[in-house]
C-alpha cells in the first residue's frame, strides 16, 4: 500500500510539473502543442500525425530576468485571425491569411511576466515573445542577451544549409554578406564550414514526405537579425544573434527594445511536399506596413554594364550604350554601378539621367552603404550612413530623376545596422525612390513592411560568373536551391538573365556558361524579384534568335500568383507564375542528364501554347543545349509532357 501511495503521489507531481496547451491550423493537419515541464518550456510540432519537431526550448535570457526556466502558466488565450492584404512586389498580389492564434502568459520566480503567441495557418507557423512593463510600470525598456528558441528536428532529417561566416571576412573584410556556398543533403550533425552555424533561410528535409523551412520576419530597427546556431544532440539547432565583431565592433549584439514590446517572429513552413515551401507568404502574413508610399512605385527589368564589362564600363559613353539596350528591349531600367561619382561625376550624371529620359529608361545609381563597416574602396562612400547625408543625396536624385539606389556592403546582423537598412529606406520613401540592398542580410518580410523596398542579393549571386568558372560550372546546382530556400522568402536579385556564352564584354573568352539560353530565359520566371536584372549586352541584340529577344522583351516582374509544379533542391524545378490573366510556367534543370517529366497544367488544358524548349547538346566541347521555340498541345486534362535537356530548361506560355 505504501508503494502504491508512493508512486500515486509520484505521478500527481509530474501531471502537476507538466501543463500542455495546443494549437493546431485550421484544416487541423498542423498541431503544435506547448509544454512546460518543471517550469520550463518547450513545444513541438506534428503534421498530419507525423514529427515534425520534438520537444524544443523555448524562452530568454533578458537583463530583467531569466525567462527560460521557473516559468508557471497563469492564463491562456485563443482566437482567429483573418486578414486580407495586397502586395505589389511579392509572389503573390492578393492574399488571404487565416490562422489559429494561441497566447500563452507565464510568470517566472522573480513574478516577472512574459507572452508566448503563437498563430497556426495550414502549412505555417509563426511565434513571438511580448513583454509587458512590470512591476509599477516599470522598467520600460529591456536588453534581451540571448534566445532559448529551438528546432529539434527528428535525428534522421537532412539539412539543405548555408553557412554564416565569421565578422569582419572576405574580400576587403565585407562579410558576412550571406554569400557562401549551400551544402545539400547533410546529417543534421555534421558541424558548419566555419563553426558559426547557419543564416536563415534554412531547409530540412524531415523525411521522405515531408519539408521544413525555418526562418524569422518581422525584424526591423527595433531588434537584430538572427541566424540558426551549429547542431546540438538533444537540443537541435537554437536562434543566435549576431557576433560581436560585426559592425566593426559597433554597436551590441544584443537587441534592445521599449517595453510594452515583442521580439521578431520565428517562423516555421511545413508540408508533405515542397509546394507549400515555394509558395509561403508567412513572411508576410504576419506583419503590417510601417509608413505610407510617397508614390505608386513601378517595378520592371534593367541593364547592367557591370556584370561584364566591369568598373572600366562606368563611364559616360559605356552607360550610353547600355541605356540604349535598354531603351531596345522595352526595359525599364539601367543601372550605374561603383565609381560613377568619380568616373563620371555628378553633373555629367544628371546629363546622363536626361538622356535616360529621353530613350524611355530611368537611372538607378549604386552607392557604398557607408565608411566604417568595411575596407570596400568603391565609391560613393559615406552618402547613406547619416540622415543629413541621405537626404542631401536623395534629394539630388530625385531632382535628376533617378528612381531607385543600390546599396552595397553593410555590416551584419546587428540592431545597428537593421536601424541602417530601416533608415535608408524610409529616408528613399520620402524621395521616391526605390531601394535594392547587395552585399547584405535577407529581407525579414521587407517588401510588406516597407513599401519602396524592392530586393536583396543575399547570396552568391551572378558576379561569381565572372569571377569563377567554378560558379559556372555550379549555376544549375545554385539556382535550383534558391526556390526553396532563400527566394522562398523574399525577393532575390540574382543578378542577371545572362544570355551572353562567355563572361567576357567580347563573348569569346574567359569563363563559360554550362547553361543554355532557354535555361536562363526560365529563370527570369523562376526567381522571383519585382526589378530583375536583364544582363543581356549590346552584342546580344545582334546574336540571339528573334524568339528569343521577343521573350524578354516582354517579360512581366510582377506576379499575382504562383504554383509550385515539381521539382527538388539544388537539381531541378519546375513552377508557374500568373500575371494578369496569362500564365507561365518555367523549368531549369541543373543536372548534366536529361529530365522528362508529365506535368499537370490545368491553367492550359485543351490549349496549344508556345513551348521554348533545347535541342540536345552537340559533343563539342563545352556545348550548350540549343533554344527552340515550337507549340505545344496540352490535353484535355491538362497534361503535358516536356523534357529538360542537362542545364537546359524549358517554358509554356
Amino acid at each position: 500500500m505504501r508503494q502504491f501511495l508512493t508512486l500515486f503521489f509520484l505521478a500527481l507531481a509530474t501531471i502537476a510539473s507538466a501543463t500542455d496547451n495546443v494549437v493546431a491550423s485550421p484544416d487541423g493537419k498542423l498541431v503544435v502543442k506547448v509544454s512546460v515541464d518543471n517550469g520550463q518550456p518547450t513545444y513541438s510540432v506534428d503534421y498530419e500525425g507525423a514529427s515534425m519537431l520534438t520537444a524544443s526550448a523555448l524562452g530568454f535570457v533578458a537583463d530583467i530576468g531569466d525567462f527560460t526556466k521557473g516559468l508557471t502558466v497563469t492564463a491562456t488565450r485563443t482566437n482567429q485571425v483573418t486578414k486580407h492584404y495586397t502586395m505589389a512586389q511579392s509572389k503573390k498580389s492578393s492574399i488571404d491569411y487565416n490562422a489559429n492564434l494561441l497566447d500563452i502568459d507565464f510568470t517566472n520566480t522573480d513574478g516577472l511576466k512574459m507572452t508566448l503567441t503563437f498563430q497556426v495557418s495550414n502549412n505555417d507557423v509563426a511565434f513571438r515573445y511580448s513583454i509587458p512593463r512590470q512591476k509599477n510600470d516599470n522598467p520600460k525598456c529591456a536588453v534581451i542577451y540571448r534566445e532559448a528558441t529551438a528546432f529539434n528536428f527528428p535525428e534522421t532529417a537532412t539539412t539543405f544549409l548555408c553557412p554564416q561566416i565569421g565578422p569582419m571576412t572576405g574580400w576587403e573584410r565585407t562579410k558576412p554578406s550571406y554569400e557562401e556556398d549551400y551544402d545539400a543533403e547533410m546529417p543534421l550533425n555534421v558541424k558548419s564550414k566555419f563553426g558559426m552555424g547557419y543564416t536563415f533561410p534554412c531547409l530540412f528535409k524531415v523525411s521522405d514526405g515531408h519539408w521544413a523551412l525555418v526562418s524569422e520576419t518581422g525584424v526591423t530597427s527595433a531588434y537584430c537579425a538572427s541566424h540558426l546556431s551549429d547542431y546540438q544532440p538533444g537540443t537541435g539547432y537554437t536562434v543566435a544573434f549576431p557576433h560581436a565583431g560585426e559592425n566593426n565592433g559597433i554597436g551590441s549584439p544584443h537587441a534592445g527594445i521599449s517595453l510594452p514590446g515583442t521580439t521578431p517572429w520565428r517562423t516555421i513552413t511545413l508540408g508533405n511536399s515542397l509546394k507549400p515551401i515555394v509558395e509561403t507568404t508567412i513572411p508576410f502574413d504576419v506583419v503590417e506596413p510601417l509608413y505610407e508610399p510617397t508614390k505608386e512605385f513601378s517595378f520592371g527589368r534593367y541593364t547592367w554594364s557591370w556584370l561584364l564589362w566591369q568598373d572600366n564600363s562606368i563611364n559616360y559613353d559605356d552607360q550610353v550604350k547600355f541605356i540604349d539596350l535598354a531603351s531596345a528591349m522595352g526595359f525599364e531600367y539601367c543601372l550605374v554601378d561603383n565609381w560613377w561619382d568619380q568616373n563620371i561625376g555628378r553633373e555629367r550624371m544628371a546629363e546622363l539621367s536626361k538622356y535616360a529620359q529621353r530613350k524611355g529608361v530611368r537611372l538607378m545609381l549604386w552607392y557604398n552603404s557607408n565608411g566604417f563597416e568595411n575596407d570596400a574602396p568603391q565609391t560613393p562612400r559615406d552618402c547613406m550612413a547619416t540622415a543629413y547625408a541621405r537626404n542631401r543625396e536623395m534629394k539630388w536624385l530625385k531632382e535628376i530623376g533617378v528612381v531607385g539606389i543600390k546599396v552595397d556592403f553593410f555590416g551584419g546582423d546587428k540592431q545597428e545596422t537593421m536601424k541602417l537598412y530601416e533608415d535608408i529606406l524610409s529616408d528613399a520613401n520620402r524621395y521616391g525612390l526605390q531601394v535594392i540592398f547587395h552585399g547584405c542580410t535577407i529581407p525579414r518580410g521587407w517588401e510588406r513592411m516597407y513599401p519602396n523596398y524592392v530586393a536583396s542579393e543575399a547570396a552568391l549571386a551572378s558576379e561569381n560568373l565572372f569571377f569563377s568558372q567554378q560558379h559556372c560550372d555550379k549555376e544549375g546546382f545554385e539556382l535550383n536551391m534558391h526556390p526553396y530556400s532563400r527566394n522562398a522568402l523574399g525577393a532575390f536579385d540574382w543578378g542577371g538573365v545572362v544570355m551572353n556564352r562567355r563572361m567576357s564584354k567580347d563573348n569569346a573568352s574567359r569563363n563559360y556558361r554550362r547553361t543554355s539560353n532557354t535555361f536562363e530565359m526560365a529563370t527570369g520566371i523562376i526567381l522571383q524579384t519585382a526589378v530583375n536584372c536583364m544582363a543581356m549586352q549590346p552584342n546580344n541584340l545582334n546574336e540571339l534568335q528573334q524568339f528569343e529577344l521577343d521573350f524578354l522583351r516582354q517579360l512581366p516582374t510582377q506576379w499575382d500568383d504562383v504554383c509550385f509544379l515539381d521539382g527538388y533542391p539544388t537539381k531541378y524545378t519546375v513552377l508557374a507564375r500568373r500575371h494578369g490573366d496569362k500564365w507561365y510556367v518555367a523549368g531549369i534543370n541543373g543536372t548534366d542528364k536529361p529530365i522528362t517529366l508529365t506535368l499537370n497544367l490545368p491553367m492550359f488544358a485543351g490549349k496549344t501554347v508556345d513551348y521554348y524548349t533545347d535541342r540536345p547538346a552537340a559533343k563539342a566541347e563545352n556545348a550548350l543545349p540549343e533554344p527552340e521555340l515550337r507549340t505545344l498541345k496540352v490535353d484535355k486534362k491538362g497534361r503535358a509532357k516536356v523534357t529538360l535537356q542537362p542545364m537546359g530548361g524549358v517554358i509554356l506560355k
